[in-house]
């Protein structure tokens, strides 16, 4: 029997302020999510607006049109690429009958669910979509919105529905945490019981290839594929580099726009990179706004409190990067897709702010430099802590 193939449409706005290549960019990787969900990306929508409208984010020609395309083209689901209210939900919904309203939020938290093995991410996940659910009960539940009372009812004479599944949404919110924050207490003596290894963290944009460094360098088996969010345990090595051991951890991904339910929900999993003594920044040097990339991963650190961390920039994936050759009699000026990998190299060498490798971990190109690199780090952290022990370094 053959599985039909489900299909979505993606939807962005250019607001004030923004331009028409970066929201491109922005829903070419909503449509590389809903592939990672096993969903086929069919078509992108794009509006221009100086602000989204409250009442249905987009306006009312642009709705009609992309209701009717997916009525005619059996299209499953419209995913937003900005976080929608419960209010602009519904009414999209009323118009957009045929197929599933969701957004970059709410297919996130869906691939966090489907990638969930153990029963701490999916506690993490599951607290993550209570949150996300809360706020939003009385846009996606209207049909709910009805007078309970009599005899035996849990809510009592004239309690509505949507109260008691606001309530039961926050007994199980509580629940969660409560769960959590035991685990959270074993996670935390865990790490109290490494004793006082180096430790280092791999952090990066989701899909750079931090797994698969990770196996390289630990000698590892960590799952590695070519999808966001392969990862969600956090997964700690002893490594040991010529006579230095250190322990390295490889951590969830970030992303634009990360929900703050998963920031909240994977706290304590980023306790990894919080407690870390250095932070080993994977890029993706072959993506075209990885600079972009890497500004979202530092926000993200300062988010979290690491932004005060030393960090060693890993630019990953040489072997894919690709440039174009600039026409010298061009009057247009030279850009940044115009500038040859050993230019780019040179630039970010030069600011001589960040320590930083170019490497392809796929060809494993530049991991002898690599390594003796993380060497010297941790091997100057470790003579600090153990001044007495000088000898063995």
């Amino acid at each position: 029997m053959e599985i039909k193939e489900e299909k979505a449409v993606f939807i962005g706005l250019i607001k004030s302020g923004e331009n028409e290549r970066k929201i491109k960019e922005y829903l070419d990787e909503l449509e590389f999510l809903a592939e990672t969900a096993g969903v086929h990306g069919d078509r992108k929508f794009i509006q221009k607006m100086d602000q989204p409208l409250n009442s249905t984010y987009i306006g009312s020609g642009k709705l009609e049109e992309i209701a009717s395309y997916c009525e005619e083209n059996g299209i499953e689901y419209a995913i937003f690429d900005d976080e929608l209210t419960g209010m602009q939900q519904r009414n999209i919904e009323k118009v957009i009958k045929c197929s599933k309203v969701i957004d970059r939020t709410s297919l996130i938290l869906e691939i966090f669910a489907q990638r969930a093995k153990t029963s701490y991410a999916k506690m993490q996940v599951e607290l993550a979509r209570y949150n996300y659910m809360l706020p939003r009960l009385a846009g996606m539940w209207t049909h709910l919105e009805r007078q309970r009372g009599g005899m035996g009812t849990r809510g009592g004479m004239g309690e509505t529905q949507i109260e008691v599944d606001r309530r039961i949404v926050k007994e199980r919110i509580s629940r969660l945490k409560t769960q959590l924050r035991q685990v959270d207490r074993q996670m935390a003596t865990q790490r109290g019981n490494r004793g006082s290894l180096v430790r280092l963290a791999l952090v990066g944009y989701t899909n750079v290839g931090k797994s698969t460094l990770m196996n390289l360098l630990a000698k590892s088996d960590v799952f590695a594929e070519n999808k966001l969010f392969a990862t969600l345990d956090t997964t700690v090595r002893k490594v040991v580099i010529e006579n230095v051991p250190f322990l390295l951890s490889d951590t969830v991904g970030f992303i634009r726009k990360l929900p703050t339910q998963l920031i909240e929900a994977f706290k304590s999993t980023l306790d990894e990179v919080r407690e870390a003594d250095i932070l080993v920044h994977v890029v993706d040097i072959s993506a075209p706004d990885f600079e972009e990339q890497m500004s979202v991963v530092e926000k993200t650190l300062q988010e979290i409190g690491a932004g005060n961390k030393p960090v060693y920039v890993v630019f990953n994936k040489i072997d894919a990067y690709s440039w174009k050759e600039y026409d010298e009699f061009s009057l247009e000026p030279k850009t940044k897709e115009n500038r040859t990998l050993e230019e780019l190299k040179n630039s970010w060498i030069a600011q001589e702010k960040t320590p930083c490798i170019f490497i392809s971990a796929k060809n494993k190109t530049g991991l002898p430099k690599l390594r003796n690199d993380l060497y010297k780090m941790v091997a100057e952290i470790q003579a600090g802590r153990y001044p007495f022990n000088n000898f063995l370094w």
